[in-house]
């Protein structure tokens, strides 16, 4: 099965966007060699960690993009089941854009500036959009959704969709009803009142209602939704880095005790040789031994000395470490702060629509019933106009009779009045 119609050139527009390839790409083909990705990553992640793969085959390179999406975009099946390498290494267009899409959610993911998307159009933002909606909906079944998202059927086609069937077809806001503008607001104007970020990386600019014309992007990027899974993410990578520096702390403090102990087994023989010394020369040993013995003393002094300076520099170490420790405690806190109020946020927005559904619910069934007793109303209208009408026609008979016999009436008359004159003239 073929892909999406919309998809293909939506994500072919961001790929063209980042500027990585000299040309714009028009097919996904082009992306077969996967360096396009690589370029993405560096682009998107802020760092040369892949610079080298670029000139590996290309298993070394799938293996590295693969590599990359499970440890970035925190989908833990993203190297094993969600993209085949194989499928990659065959180039299928249905892989190479199963990379995009996961790109794509890691490069929103770490944007900075939802205005950022402007650049594109309209109806491109409101595919990507759709996009990036769908993975945050199915985040716990990519594997069994994504291939059917990727390969969804129009509902319209090309040549006979306007404007406003586009819209009401991808768009993942749909226009608003009266009954629903109410909610719309709630989603939109949620955010945290009065909270200031102390670091600059892990701010989520605040929802507001826009006075220019509506974004797709920069919408869904204002959503609960979106800033919760963007905290969590920051969170779990905070978390991660956190057990990466408790693990380089520990090992840094099992390599000081080391050197502690090394530093004390050489006090210990330099101890017995400055007793030995000491001996010796009560003994009045020769001049070439006590040489020797006392090149070995200072030799094993200034390996004292160089154990003694790197303990200080592993103690230095281990301070800045468990500075860098308590500052992530500290932001670890504030993140769960965060999370906190987003859930009471999202708490009060789901009872302010369990409300709306309520409301509507009710608002239905009174529509429902007025409606049943309009139509009921109407079928007795009915029935009384068909009696009216036979009424009618039966009467119109009767008056056609009495018309018919009216005039044999007059006709009988006026023949009764001639025979009388008549009989009147003999006489």
């Amino acid at each position: 099965m073929s892909l999406h119609g919309r998809t293909v050139p939506a994500l072919l527009a961001w790929v063209n966007s980042t500027k990585v390839c000299p040309d714009p790409l028009k097919d996904l083909s082009q992306l077969q060699d996967c360096s396009v990705f690589i370029r993405i990553i560096h682009k998107i992640h802020g760092s040369k960690e892949g610079e080298s793969v670029l000139d590996q085959p290309l298993p070394e390179r799938i293996s590295f993009i693969l590599g990359f999406l499970q440890k970035h975009c925190r989908h833990k099946l993203a190297a094993e089941n969600l993209v085949s390498a194989q499928k990659l290494l065959d180039g299928e267009e249905l892989a190479l854009a199963k990379v995009a899409m996961l790109l794509l959610y890691h490069a929103a993911m770490s944007c900075k500036n939802p205005e950022d998307w402007n650049e594109f159009d309209y109806k491109t933002q409101v595919e990507l959009a759709s996009i990036l909606k769908f993975v945050l909906d199915n985040e716990e079944c990519l594997n069994e959704n994504m291939e059917a998202f990727l390969q969804r059927k129009a509902e319209l086609s090309s040549s006979s969709m306007s404007s406003t069937s586009f819209e009401e077809h991808s768009t993942p806001f749909p226009l608003p009803h009266k009954g629903e503008v109410r909610f719309l607001k709630l989603q939109r104007i949620a955010s945290f009142p009065g909270t200031e970020y102390d670091n600059p990386a892990l701010c989520v600019p605040p929802c507001s209602l826009p006075s220019t014309p509506s974004s797709p992007m920069g919408d869904i990027m204002q959503t609960p939704q979106f800033q919760l899974r963007r905290l969590k993410e920051q969170l779990d990578f905070e978390r991660e880095n956190r057990e990466e520096l408790e693990v380089e702390v520990a090992e840094n403090h099992k390599l000081i005790m080391e050197k502690d102990a090394q530093i004390t087994m050489m006090q210990q023989r330099i101890d017995r040789l400055v007793k030995l010394n000491e001996k010796q020369a009560e003994d009045q040993l020769e001049p070439k031994e006590m040489e020797e013995l006392r090149e070995k003393n200072e030799s094993l002094v200034g390996r004292l000395h160089e154990a003694f300076r790197q303990c200080q520099d592993l103690k230095t170490e281990k301070a800045q470490m468990d500075r860098k420790i308590n500052k992530l405690s500290e932001e670890n806190g504030d993140l769960s702060f965060k999370l906190r109020e987003i859930a009471s946020n999202m708490v009060q927005l789901q009872r302010a629509l369990n409300e709306l559904s309520e409301e509507h619910n009710t608002a239905m069934a009174q529509s429902q019933e007025k409606q049943r007793q309009l139509e009921k109303e109407l079928h007795a209208a009915l029935q009384d106009k068909k009696s009216s009408e036979e009424k009618i026609e039966i009467l119109q008979g009767k008056i056609s009779q009495l018309e018919d016999q009216l005039a044999k009436l007059e006709e009988c008359n006026t023949q009764e009045k001639g025979e009388v004159m008549g009989d009147i003239l003999k006489v």
